[in-house]
């Protein structure tokens, strides 16, 4: 069955000297978006996400987090711009005064 907003992640191999890396995000062959970041062990820290402004809207960034959820404990969106702060609240990650929001799985903070 074909989904109309099926994915494909591709994690690309780390830049010689980097321990960051870098996952395309395609939909049917085309690049939608990239993100960066680092694993260690069960927790990722994310540097950016970037959805192309052309593809922006139709929850390709949703679905890249929801993926990186499922597969690690903690999350760490370090420096988020003020524009990208409403995302990661929606996403159900806290802020922690420094610039960064953390989500850690079964730990989610919900207000009302």
């Amino acid at each position: 069955m074909n989904m109309p907003q099926e994915l494909k992640f591709t994690l690309l191999p780390p830049a010689q000297g980097s321990e960051c890396r870098w996952m395309n995000i395609d939909r049917r062959g085309i690049r939608v978006g990239k993100a960066r970041g680092k694993a260690e062990g069960n927790v990722l820290i994310i540097y950016s996400i970037n959805i192309f402004p052309e593809f922006e809207g139709k929850h390709y960034g949703k679905r890249t987090i929801d993926l990186l959820k499922s597969q690690f404990n903690t999350i760490v969106a370090d420096r988020v711009r003020p524009t990208a702060i409403g995302f990661w609240e929606k996403m159900e990650f806290v802020n922690r005064g420094d610039g960064s929001y953390i989500f850690i799985k079964n730990r989610s903070v919900h207000n009302s």
